[in-house]
């Protein structure tokens, strides 16, 4: 079964064996952005899957890579996957449905299940305890962050708010996009009833350099939106974790004071909310 009110959108870059295994799982139409792989990968896939939009970048831009596919996507929902994941039968037709519903949603997270086993992923067990509640009327809990490789956004709403950041990269880019959506009065809610299934292959890539990334982005995310207090917080944390990440933000400094515009006061409300330690 085929949803015409879906695309899915996948980032990728050198994962062709891995894509082999997922496309074939997807129930909507695929726009493949491919983020300059050199395996080969986008010349096999678009001669082995014709259906698939295959969109070859010049260049490794990252998590920005999705914004071109949601350019590119005609359907007014857009499904987010990653090279290693897929939807669960039935998950974007009912995610549809709500969108339908709810004018005011827009994003939907699911419920994510690591590995052959279905593990359930602690991110989606942390949404479903709805620690900031849930609008009357909402579908599901809010939410203030997200994995990209499981949400279905409406189009129009998420390039409003820019999709996510080319600065960023990769690392954490959702949690700016997340403000911004909620900030414009938009809806962000997890629905458990929608379900996908992430295979992710053992770690094997620089550690360090992704605590370095991810730690960047924390800090430049902070300076972008967040008080002052916040921001002294995030960089003491951050640098202790990772101190080259200081530098990082150093250079672009400059830029992230030129955007910086601090989020609406229930949001920031929210977000220390989520921020506190358990009861």
């Amino acid at each position: 079964m085929t949803n015409d009110s879906v695309t899915v959108v996948v980032a990728t870059r050198n994962r062709r064996d891995r894509l082999f295994e997922t496309l074939p799982e997807h129930q909507a139409p695929v726009i493949l952005v491919d983020n300059a792989s050199d395996d080969g990968g986008p010349e096999e896939i678009a001669t082995a899957f014709p259906a698939v939009e295959v969109v070859r970048l010049g260049e490794n831009i990252g998590a920005a890579a999705r914004n071109e596919g949601v350019r590119r996507a005609v359907t007014p929902y857009v499904a987010f996957a990653d090279d290693d994941s897929y939807w669960s039968p039935g998950s974007l037709a009912r995610a549809a449905a709500l969108m339908d519903a709810h004018p005011k949603l827009a994003l939907l997270s699911a419920r994510v299940l690591i590995g052959p086993e279905g593990r359930l992923d602690p991110v989606s067990e942390a949404m479903a305890a709805a620690p900031i509640g849930t609008p009357a009327g909402a579908p599901g809990p809010a939410i203030l962050g997200f994995l990209s490789c499981a949400v279905v956004v409406r189009r129009t709403a998420f390039l409003a708010a820019g999709g996510f950041q080319p600065r960023l990269f990769v690392y954490g880019e959702e949690a700016l996009l997340a403000m911004d959506l909620a900030a414009a009065g938009w809806w962000l809610c997890y629905d458990p009833s929608l379900v996908v299934r992430h295979f992710p292959l053992p770690a094997g890539r620089d550690r360090g350099a992704r605590r370095r990334i991810e730690a960047r982005n924390r800090m430049l995310t902070a300076l972008l939106r967040r008080p002052a207090g916040v921001i002294a917080r995030t960089v003491a944390a951050a640098m202790r974790e990772a101190p080259a990440a200081g530098w990082d933000v150093a250079r672009a400094l400059p830029w992230a004071l030129r955007h910086r515009r601090l989020l609406p006061p229930e949001v920031e409300a929210d977000l220390v909310r989520l921020s506190a330690p358990p009861a």
